[in-house]
């Protein structure tokens, strides 16, 4: 399995810093906390980020140009977030499952391309990290979930089994997302991941056989 994605938590209050620093971790991603600008700077000097959540009073420095990032203000504080590359703001306080789509939407630039195409099938069950979840549709790299919009979205790594199927998997995920404002699921990308060579030959056998149903009208990719 990959090492997990580090990211560096640029925020001045410490209470505020270690909240989203401790939610990173139990996420399975590696948090480096920094409350002043010229720390978190010379952090990101010094090593590869996946990932930078900085306070948006610091949106004019050049440091934070080196990975996606997202910056924390209020709504006043919007305005100097304008930069290249218009980074995600997120207004304070911060609800940390906003966060988590967040964090998602922008590590979105590193997933991989699709090398075949996606087939949205008759939903099927599957069980993520021991909870109930639903796959929407597949393709040879990886799937769909469908999940209670109640539940946190997925660990950057997880494990998914597939009765249907009969294999358990490695899986990374990629974006999660709702599909409308009120809708109450949320969907979540995923690809293979760290898997061994049987388990995604099963998976790619299933993925050539299973029939393809309606598109729901909204496409979204792995």
């Amino acid at each position: 399995m990959a090492a997990r994605p580090r990211v560096i938590v640029a925020l001045p209050d410490w209470t505020e810093g270690s909240l989203v620093a401790n939610w990173l971790s139990e996420n399975q991603f590696e948090p480096v906390h920094r409350s002043t600008i010229e720390a978190a700077a010379s952090e990101l000097r010094k090593r590869t980020f996946h990932l930078i959540i900085a306070d948006a009073s610091w949106a004019v420095s050049n440091a934070f140009q080196a990975a996606p990032t997202i910056f924390i203000g209020n709504a006043t504080d919007r305005r100097a977030t304008v930069m290249d590359g218009q980074p995600m703001y997120l207004a304070r306080p911060i609800e940390l499952a906003v966060l988590s789509c967040f964090v998602s939407m922008a590590l979105m630039e590193e997933r991989p391309v699709r090398r075949s195409p996606r087939k949205t099938v008759q939903r099927f069950d599957a069980i993520v990290n021991g909870e109930p979840a639903a796959i929407v549709d597949v393709s040879a790299e990886g799937f769909r979930l469908e999940l209670p919009r109640t539940r946190r979205p997925p660990p950057p790594y997880f494990g998914v089994r597939i009765p249907l199927v009969g294999v358990a998997i490695i899986a990374s995920r990629r974006w999660a997302m709702s599909p409308s404002k009120d809708a109450p699921k949320i969907w979540c990308g995923a690809a293979l991941a760290s898997n061994s060579p049987a388990a995604e030959e099963v998976w790619r056998s299933f993925v050539d056989t299973v029939p393809i149903v309606g598109s729901s009208g909204v496409r979204v990719s792995l």
